[in-house]
């Protein structure tokens, strides 16, 4: 009896084709998603184990350019061969191009090069990197404008084999050992945590404050919302431009009133002074997403029970005891998953800092890091090394979050 308790139901055919339709519906939803999101994942995560340059994104490949040069006696046909790679040898290099009716060639061929009636064939074992040279064929033209035009506009096909960085198997901890190597990742995870901490809860304070604010129904409330989510819908670059006018060290309004209140005798560079620097970029992040905050717990504010508050105030509540003992409780759960959106958004977030300050003056994260890493000095595989640290920073931090805040909150 209890083995027949035990064993699990079969399917009926009925549940069978509905599984079957749910999966057929949910696989447009997980492609998409492999494709959007996985792909290039795995992408970031090769890439970050083979030392790869930005050059080395194109597979090595013989490059040939065919030109006709000189005139009478000196006329020659010109073939610029070159690799296209400074690292890599391109193998079995084959040169095809069909000869002009207008031309005749005038000293025998290179060994490496034949003639099968107008075809000419060049072969070349290996090309080194960095390979270039010219190949020359002295000839004659009896109409050398008209074999000048057919050359010029004649394509010559080349072929060669080579092995792909990107693609072969061949893996190396190098990126890794760049990133990890002396104190400049302590210091550049220390300004990230510290950028996005400070910005997250900054962003959440101001935002709940916000909230409270306009939480009562008064005339112009509508005009005053729209001004709060000015900071977060004007585009980064106009915002960005205008605080580093607004607090320029020469032409700055802010200096020129600090100046003038007697607060500092001389202008401060808010945006290349340590750590100052930090600390603005910090307060720009606050300011420009706190309205985000501010939406998403005005309406949760809104959608709490008033008659907690009515039986509050019959009990002689203050406005603070209202807000920490009925309000907080209310608000933790989205309070929480802001908490979480607006750490990953920050820690991920790249064009403000780099708008203010380019990552100079100890402004620069780990984001900051990959850009440095990928295109100023073009090494692709450690910038890529730098964002599968983000990743897994992000991995481990919703990890904890999920083990432990979001429990303790009921989520």
């Amino acid at each position: 009896m209890q083995d027949n308790l035990n064993r699990p139901t079969a399917k009926t055919p009925m549940a069978k084709r509905e599984e079957r339709l749910a999966w057929g519906l949910l696989a447009p939803t997980l492609i998409s998603v492999a494709l959007v999101v996985v792909l290039p994942l795995v992408a970031i995560f090769w890439i970050s184990f083979k030392p790869i340059e930005l050059a080395d994104l194109r597979p090595p490949t013989p490059i040939v350019k065919e030109a006709l040069r000189g005139s009478a006696e000196k006329l020659r046909i010109e073939y610029r061969l070159r690799n296209s790679s400074r690292s890599e040898a391109i193998r079995d290099v084959k040169i095809v191009d069909e000869l002009p009716l207008e031309v005749t060639l005038r000293e025998p061929l290179p060994q490496s090069c034949a003639l099968d009636k107008r075809q000419l064939t060049c072969s070349f074992e290996r090309l080194e990197p960095g390979y270039n040279e010219k190949i020359i064929f002295p000839v004659t033209a009896d109409n050398e404008d008209a074999a000048e035009e057919i050359v010029e506009s004649s394509e010559p096909q080349v072929t060669g084999t080579a092995d792909n960085i990107l693609t072969n198997f061949e893996f190396t901890l190098e990126n890794f050992a760049r990133v990890f190597d002396g104190s400049q990742f302590i210091s550049v995870l220390g300004v990230t945590l510290f950028y996005t901490v400070f910005g997250t809860i900054g962003a959440l304070v101001v935002g709940l404050f916000a909230a409270l604010l306009l939480d009562k129904s008064f005339r112009g409330q509508g005009i005053l919302r729209g001004l709060y989510l000015f900071p977060y819908v004007a585009p980064v670059i106009a915002v960005a431009f205008s605080w580093l006018i607004l607090f320029d060290p020469f032409s700055g309004s802010a200096n020129a009133l600090l100046i003038q209140m007697g607060v500092t005798d001389e202008a401060i560079n808010f945006f290349g002074d340590r750590p100052l620097a930090l600390i603005m970029v910090t307060v720009f992040e606050i300011w420009r997403y706190f309205p985000l905050s501010f939406l998403f717990i005005l309406a949760r504010m809104q959608s709490i029970d008033s008659e907690m508050y009515e039986a509050a105030d019959m009990d002689g509540a203050s406005p603070f005891q209202k807000f920490w003992y009925l309000s907080i409780p209310q608000l933790l759960g989205i309070l929480s998953v802001l908490f979480l959106l607006r750490f990953i958004w920050t820690f991920n977030k790249f064009d403000d800092i780099f708008l203010l300050t380019g990552g100079n003056a100890g402004t620069r994260t780990l984001t900051v890091s990959v850009y440095e890493e990928a295109f100023a000095i073009s090494n692709i595989g450690a910038g890529a090394a730098v964002a599968v640290v983000i990743f897994m920073c992000l991995v481990a931090f919703s990890l904890f979050f999920f083990r432990f805040i979001s429990q303790e909150e009921g989520l």
